[in-house]
């Protein structure tokens, strides 16, 4: 049986948790199999080490000296991918894909396989933090919120744990189920989860609601943030009244139903302006404010600061300077 030559490009600050997620069922594939079935190789975008988020660092190869031979090649990114730019990366995996060669994006890794134009027409997945900001710069995107999404050679899905289901789904189409079995029991990880399931916390634990209508409204509202439904549509497609979905949300929910969406509205762009380098006028834009002078006002009324008082504080410098770099790749 051919051993699939496998590598993983660490991009610095990559979350641990989401490359040991991918990386050690392949290893632990290998051991009960009791033969090489997966040959791990690590890359880099240059250096002979690439830490992670917490500091511990992965011996590499940079990918420019790592060649070409590969049957599987992922992406594992996690702090701002979508402003990572690296042309020279770029180009390597459109040489790969042109070779035929698999490609995968892991947590934010999806994002470098989308700027390098390698997602076209094809479905795939990100984590959850970084949707929204993509969504923005590419609303046409096949973007689905899955733990991790298989479509024909393009493997990609959500990071923290969701690697586990992946590669679980991988080792059991190229090595059989029993084995895949094996693999998730030897970690335990015996709640297998399908490409289908959610990203995020449950509605009902999240807000600690159980009255049908109000889950369906919620879920509405997080599926439609750039895009926001008027209280019609919310209480049409929650099977409701108005009024009387107006009387569970003071109710439950302490507030009027448009007045809990805009709060999730502008807490969904308070964590875009924290964690991205994406242009405010594109997080009002990504939240369904339209109207730049609206989205500050309504932003300061919640928070007591600005859009831009508010990325000062939240982002490194480094990341505030590279926001200007965006604009080119946002307008394209």
């Amino acid at each position: 049986m051919k051993t699939r030559r496998i590598g993983f490009i660490l991009i610095g600050g990559f979350a641990l948790m989401s490359a040991a997620s991918a990386v050690e069922p392949l290893r632990a594939a290998n051991l009960l199999a009791g033969k090489q079935l997966y040959d791990l190789v690590f890359l880099s975008t240059g250096s002979a080490h690439e830490r992670s988020s917490v500091g511990a660092a992965f011996d590499t190869v940079p990918f420019d000296q790592a060649g070409e031979h590969f049957d599987r090649m992922f992406v594992i990114a996690g702090g701002d991918p979508l402003a990572f730019r690296d042309a020279r990366l770029n180009a390597y995996l459109r040489r790969l894909a042109a070779l035929g060669i698999t490609l995968g994006g892991v947590s934010g890794g999806a994002a470098i396989l989308h700027q390098a134009g390698l997602l076209q027409a094809r479905r795939f997945t990100i984590h959850w933090q970084h949707f929204d900001a993509l969504l923005a710069r590419d609303s046409e995107a096949l973007m689905e919120r899955k733990l991790f999404v298989i479509d024909r050679d393009r493997f990609t899905c959500a990071g923290g744990s969701a690697p586990l289901d992946m590669m679980h789904a991988l080792i059991a189409a190229e090595h059989g189920a029993t084995l895949a079995r094996k693999v998730s029991d030897w970690f335990i990880h015996t709640e297998l989860r399908s490409a289908e399931g959610s990203q995020r916390l449950d509605v009902t634990a999240k807000y600690g609601i159980h009255h049908p209508a109000l889950v369906a409204m919620i879920r509405l509202m997080e599926d439609h943030i750039a895009d926001p439904m008027n209280l019609d549509q919310l209480s049409r497609l929650s099977a409701i009244g108005e009024r009387q979905l107006e009387r569970l949300c003071r109710k439950h929910l302490g507030q009027s139903a448009m007045q809990f969406y805009r709060q999730m509205r502008l807490e969904k762009a308070r964590e875009l302006l924290v964690q991205t380098a994406l242009p405010a006028q594109y997080v009002a834009l990504a939240t369904g404010f339209p109207n730049s002078t609206h989205f500050s006002r309504a932003f300061r009324n919640m928070f007591g600061k600005t859009p831009g008082q508010v990325r000062t504080v939240g982002l490194p410098a480094a990341q505030i300077t590279s926001a200007s770099s965006l604009h080119q790749y946002v307008d394209d």
